[in-house]
């Protein structure tokens, strides 16, 4: 059996988020940081945390096709 190089969960695509004291599930605020860039951004809804890490993805698949 071949063992597969590719993982499927890749570090440049770990992140952590982190929850205000008085984040609600219709008032969620944080911080997400990319674990392999350090890169911080806080977000103020769950639509703008979606955003933000999307933006992200997006910006390491242009860098990765360079």
């Amino acid at each position: 059996m071949a063992l597969n190089a590719d993982s499927k969960y890749p570090n440049r695509r770990a992140y952590v988020v982190k929850l205000q004291n008085d984040a609600a599930p219709g008032a969620l605020h944080g911080r997400i940081e990319n674990l392999l860039t350090c890169q911080q951004s806080e977000f103020t809804s769950g639509v703008e945390l979606l955003e933000k890490l999307e933006a992200d993805l997006r910006a390491s698949d242009k860098t990765l096709a360079r």
